[in-house]
């Protein structure tokens, strides 16, 4: 019988799936439902060490000998310290070993309470991974103790390999030992080309997932936000795989393709009902990129969860958006075009492609009253090809996926950490050494906010500006359960009055305000022209209520 600690359940499962059998146990009570967990499973091969210094340095040996990770598992307080020295030597030599930590919980550090020290991240920048795992007290947080495991049990093995070092805070009581079976845990496999050639273990698992390739009927490709530089990637993946479903946001970039990106999947999902969202989802999902904007195609994923996803990643990292995370494939994907994916062009059933590009072609572009929606969607109609577009975060860059882009686009975002800091000054600093005229599409908030740039150095003729107003943090105004009434929301929203006219033209701008259809109609076509020799912003006024409303009604009736 195992302990009931699911964080403990979680570990020792996932020891088992990642191939680790020798462990070194040290004596303790904290860390006692670790070791019994250990010692009662008659896979692993367990080795009773006294002394933690002596411990680690065994650990070692073995791993050595055994050319395969170890673990070495110790109580809470001064024992984790006592492994240092073993650390400090694997950490130099390489050598993967798997340090598992019991400790306290968090709040009783420093409370005086026995054999208690601050654990998380104590070896530094000696250990390749160093996680601290939760209890386990919902379903959250059981996902996040199986991607943290997942993540440190990789790293011990990733590029040269190495120390891990897993931190398992545990409350008592501590000697239940109640569980008659592991739970059934998802493992997060990476592979990577350095490993094939003198890997039999990385070329089974290139026979098997070329298996789950050729079974999957459904296969969707989801792509984030790309750099130029591996947009290339794109018209690979179509190639290698034509009968998945592709789908991209403006942020992944364009590309000259034979068949249909589909970009308008965030109105399609809108309009699903349960009964169908059956048949949209798929049983292999293959991701790359950086962050997707659609907070309905995560919502989508999360709760249809393919059987397999696979991460394409330069570098490697674990990134578990969805949930449901089962390969890292690190390195370029042409590296990958004759291995993994040499027999890629068979995989999949096209109608499942089909039935996505049959829905898409069916949704219309949106009308909107006068409204920001309408502002963006007139300028992209009217925007010259060849431009470069930056999109602030929050509403702007929503907005703009309602509409297709102009051919031959460059669209750029601050999407790696999504906030509203910097999007105009980002976009100027492109604008300087670019030769395509730049539009900015921008909030009021993120205007303001960093408003400063433009006295900051001269801005270029090639800068063309569509400021949103509608006098706050709009976006706010739709979400669920915001008390609109409350005292507080004029605060969360950021309301303001203000205006960018006399900033503008003091910083040597030529600015326009609009508050109508009509006078968007008069004004945009002066903003798109290619002929105006000074920078250009449009100040569009809305109604906050007004656009929310709007944008609600058009999803509804999808």
């Amino acid at each position: 019988m195992y302990s009931d600690k699911p964080n403990i359940l979680q570990l020792v499962a996932l020891l088992k799936t990642h191939g680790i059998r020798q462990v070194v146990l040290c004596p303790g009570s904290r860390n006692a439902a670790i070791v019994h967990s250990l010692a009662v499973d008659a896979d692993f091969v367990c080795h009773r060490v006294t002394d933690e210094r002596s411990a680690g340095f065994y650990a070692i040996g073995l791993a050595l000998s055994t050319q395969s990770p170890v673990a070495v598992c110790c109580t809470s307080g001064s024992a984790v310290v006592n492994l240092f020295p073993a650390v400090t030597e694997a950490y130099y030599q390489g050598v993967p070993l798997v340090l598992i930590t019991a400790d306290r919980p968090e709040a009783w550090i420093g409370q005086m309470d026995g054999q208690t020290m601050p654990q998380r991240s104590v070896f530094g920048s000696l250990v390749h991974s160093s996680v601290y795992l939760p209890e386990g007290k919902d379903e959250e947080e059981l996902w996040h103790i199986n991607r943290l495991i997942n993540e440190a049990l990789l790293a011990a093995t990733h590029h040269a390999g190495g120390p891990v070092h897993i931190n398992v805070p545990l409350s008592e009581p501590l000697f239940n030992f109640t569980t008659k079976q592991l739970p059934k845990v998802r493992t997060i496999r990476r592979l990577s080309l350095s490993a094939l050639s003198d890997s039999s273990g990385a070329n089974n698992l290139i026979r098997q997932l070329k298996q789950i390739g050729a079974q999957a009927k459904r296969i969707m490709i989801l792509v984030g936000q790309l750099p130029p530089s591996q947009r290339q990637t794109l018209q690979l993946l179509e190639a290698l795989l034509p009968k998945a479903v592709l789908l991209k946001e403006h942020l992944s970039g364009q590309i000259d393709s034979t068949s249909e990106f589909i970009d308008n999947f965030d109105a399609l999902l809108a309009g699903l009902n349960y009964g169908e969202a059956n048949d949209y989802c798929p049983d292999l999902l293959i991701t790359l990129g950086g962050h997707i904007v659609s907070k309905r195609i995560k919502q989508f994923v999360r709760s249809y969860k393919p059987r397999e996803h696979w991460h394409l990643s330069p570098r490697g990292e674990v990134v578990d958006l969805f949930g449901g995370l089962t390969l890292v494939i690190e390195g370029e994907l042409k590296n990958w075009e004759g291995c993994l994916f040499d027999e890629a062009i068979h995989w999949g059933d096209s109608s499942y492609r089909q039935l996505w590009q049959e829905h898409s072609s069916r949704l219309t572009q949106p009308q909107f009253l006068y409204s920001a929606m309408q502002a963006v969607g007139s300028l992209l109609a009217l925007m010259p090809n060849g431009c470069a577009i930056h999109l602030a975060n929050s509403s702007a860059v929503r907005h703009a996926q309602l509409y297709p882009l102009p051919h031959d686009t460059e669209v750029l975002c601050n999407r790696g950490i999504n906030g509203i800091e910097g999007s105009l000054s980002a976009a100027l600093g492109y604008a300087k050494a670019s030769e395509r005229t730049n539009f900015i599409i921008i909030g009021d908030l993120s205007f303001f906010y960093d408003m400063n740039v433009l006295g900051a150095d001269k801005v270029g003729e090639n800068v063309r500006i569509l400021l949103l107003n509608n006098s706050g943090g709009g976006i706010f105004r739709g979400l669920r359960g915001m008390p609109h009434d409350a005292p507080s929301f004029g605060s969360i929203m950021g309301a303001h009055g203000q205006s960018a006219k006399a900033w503008a033209e003091d910083c040597g701008l030529v600015y326009h305000a609009v508050r109508s259809s009509e006078e968007l109609e008069q004004v945009l076509p002066a903003l798109c022209s290619e002929e105006a020799s000074s920078p250009l912003v449009v100040e569009v006024f809305t109604s906050m209520d007004e656009d929310t409303e709007l944008l609600q009604a058009y999803y509804q009736q999808l």
